[in-house]
């Protein structure tokens, strides 16, 4: 049996997805390359920095990347129902899905992930039509690739000059536009080392769900889930604090290969606790509904995401209050969720009154035609 088009915890992940996203974008929306790389000097920032990257870093967008695999076959449901070809309109949408990433990574925010969901959909094609055990299969052997491509990427020397400077984002657009045009390429590549095997594990999981009754409160699936909650926990909760505590400098580790493991876990621990993330959502989501404003965000989560880079860019930019580099991980994690609650009411508010956000309308026009 099907999902059904329309679950209201999939608009309750997304909101609480968009918060989690927000705060783990901030320091480098925020700080130049060395200091979001850098253990903080105060001990407050070093805390904060440690929460955030315990309990968000690496989780959140593993949840929107899940949401993507439901959305997939939602979509394909759609396209069977109204008798067209799903492949074209799933191709026009990564399309459209990857020129709003090229635009993002470039006008907004070099760590776009809407391209690498764009090739990570593309990767994906071939195993849509894999039942839903086969698809799990897929996603848990796409962990130890991640594990793989991140220590790889870890054992590669910085270049000759080291880290390019990025201070350029603190002043004018242009400038910062300008940096952004040098920076995105080799983001980009990284991102999709980095992230991408998790990607593609989320994403199956997620069309795994979507082909079951997963999301439906009681079914087989979620019973699943919470049985595993203690197992999930047991690998999740350590490898985040010895991830987040060492990219922290919360805990000293001896350089070399602790170092490097160190950093590794993240791989494993933070798909551990996503899953137990989402077990709690789904709990959350059947006791109580999100405010009609917050949903409205929640559902149109693109718009919401973009918007919070831009916002961003006004706060830290000098062409808005200039206060790139002058915060501290504690004041930029109180400014995420200032950033993120701004996001989402203003685009619960422009959805209510043009029936979706922004660039969902764009979007649906570059997927459906004029009749989207």
């Amino acid at each position: 049996m099907a999902a059904s088009h329309r679950n209201g915890a999939v608009d309750t992940i997304r909101t609480l997805s968009l918060i989690g996203i927000c705060l783990v974008n901030m320091p480098f929306l925020g700080l130049s390359t060395e200091q979001a790389m850098s253990p903080p000097p105060a001990l407050l920032d070093r805390s904060a920095a440690f929460a955030v990257e315990a309990l968000f870093q690496m989780k959140f967008f593993l949840l929107f990347s899940f949401l993507f695999g439901w959305g997939m076959h939602i979509q394909d449901l759609a396209a069977q129902k109204a008798g067209v070809a799903f492949a074209g309109r799933y191709g026009r949408r990564l399309a459209g899905l990857a020129l709003l990433g090229i635009l993002h990574g470039v006008l907004v925010f070099t760590g776009d992930i809407l391209l690498l969901y764009a090739v990570a959909g593309l990767l994906i094609w071939p195993a849509r039509g894999l039942p839903p055990r086969r698809l799990l299969q897929l996603a848990a052997a796409m962990i130890p690739l991640a594990v793989v491509l991140t220590l790889a990427l870890l054992l590669i020397p910085a270049g000759p000059g080291g880290v390019p400077p990025t201070a350029g984002l603190g002043d004018s657009y242009s400038a910062a536009l300008a940096v952004r045009l040098r920076d995105w390429p080799p983001t980009v590549l990284m991102l999709m080392l980095l992230q991408g095997p998790l990607v593609l594990a989320a994403f199956a999981a997620g069309l795994a769900a979507a082909r079951t009754t997963f999301l439906t409160p009681g079914s087989a699936g979620r019973q699943r889930l919470a049985a595993a909650q203690p197992v999930l926990l047991a690998i999740g909760v350590p490898l985040n604090l010895l991830y987040a505590a060492t990219t922290s400098g919360m805990a000293a580790v001896a350089d070399g290969w602790p170092a490097l493991l160190a950093v590794t876990s993240i791989t494993l621990g933070a798909p551990a606790l996503a899953a137990v993330y989402l077990h709690l959502i789904l709990r959350l989501s059947d006791r109580m509904t999100l405010p009609p404003l917050l949903e409205r965000a929640g559902r149109n989560s693109l718009s919401a995401y973009v918007l919070q880079g831009v916002l961003a860019g006004f706060v830290f930019g000098g062409y808005g209050l200039g206060l790139f580099g002058q915060v501290g991980q504690a004041g930029l994690a109180v400014i995420g969720l200032l950033v993120a609650v701004a996001a989402m009411l203003i685009v619960g508010v422009l959805a209510g009154r043009l029936g979706r956000g922004p660039l969902e309308i764009l979007l649906r026009r570059i997927t459906y035609g004029a009749a989207g």
